[in-house]
């Protein structure tokens, strides 16, 4: 069977398993469910290696949002059971790579390029979006679902005066180390997936290696942006009634840090676009 047929197929039948499965879990809800299938059959239909960063992702991000989940409870208050996400905050976290991953299928089809500017600076970039894209977004859950965790007081990024946890833009040693750490992780499936659905020349497989520093970085960097966002665009107050910081203004809500610029979404939009851009740029200059 033609492989214009046989991925597609493949790629339905996973993504289908993966998104019944996350709404049984409470991962996703009903809408996250539907949008999150379209995505994943998106990703693994036109590529393995976007489809594997992407279900990096998404495990490793479901899995952390359940550890804690009762000290989570206690600080967080938007808390939901399993950390469910709807469809709005699964586009807002594969939109944009979505978008780059249906440009590069239409560039190459189904062959599976290694990063290498020599042969296309387009190409290159493209898939350097991809990866820091995906860097990013597992950098700010891993930040975030591990940071809320660590015993040491969080810091407001624009001042480093202690916060409260939870507190937008707060930002712990932890969680600053957890966000390289998901990079780097995005960057070794891309390097590992690739051994064995790319064809490339020896030195430039080699050179692929460079993508797992380069993945860590971009997940502190990601990380580093959506704090300086939560911390100045996005407002946090601490409620003296629920007794926990709330992202909107109140009469019983005390400022902490920020203006309601952005929410929680609009942030971690702009810090995936910018974080994108910013790795499309290295990806380029570096492979």
């Amino acid at each position: 069977m033609d492989n214009s047929l046989i991925q597609p197929l493949i790629a339905a039948l996973i993504s289908s398993l993966i998104a019944i499965k996350a709404y049984r879990r409470k991962s996703l809800d009903l809408s996250g469910a539907i949008s999150g299938f379209l995505v994943m059959t998106v990703h693994i239909a036109l590529g393995y290696r976007y489809g594997a960063m992407l279900l990096v992702f998404f495990f490793t991000s479901s899995k952390l949002t359940k550890v804690g989940e009762e000290k989570k409870r206690r600080v967080d208050a938007d808390f939901k059971e399993g950390g469910q996400r709807n469809w709005t905050q699964v586009l807002f976290n594969s939109g944009i790579a979505a978008v780059l991953v249906v440009v590069m299928w239409t560039l190459t089809g189904w062959q599976d390029k290694c990063l290498d500017s020599k042969e296309s600076t387009l190409i290159t970039s493209l898939i350097g979006g991809i990866i820091g894209h995906y860097s990013c977004c597992n950098g700010d859950t891993w930040s975030s679902e591990l940071g809320i965790l660590s015993d040491a007081q969080p810091r407001l990024i624009t001042t480093f005066k202690p916060v409260r946890r939870g507190t937008n833009g707060g930002v712990t040693i932890a969680g600053l180390l957890a966000a390289a750490a998901a990079g780097s992780v995005i960057g070794l499936t891309f390097v590992v997936v690739g051994f064995f659905t790319t064809k490339c020349a020896h030195d430039v497989a080699l050179k692929q290696l460079l993508v797992i520093p380069l993945s860590a970085l971009a997940g502190l960097c990601g990380s580093l942006i959506d704090s300086l966002l939560g911390a100045t665009l996005q407002f946090s107050g601490f409620c003296t009634v629920r007794n926990k910081v709330v992202g909107k203004p109140g009469p019983t809500v005390k400022k902490i840090s920020g203006v309601t610029i952005l929410d929680n979404n609009g942030v971690n939009l702009v810090s995936i676009l910018l974080t994108t851009v910013l790795t499309s740029i290295a990806c380029r200059n570096i492979f």
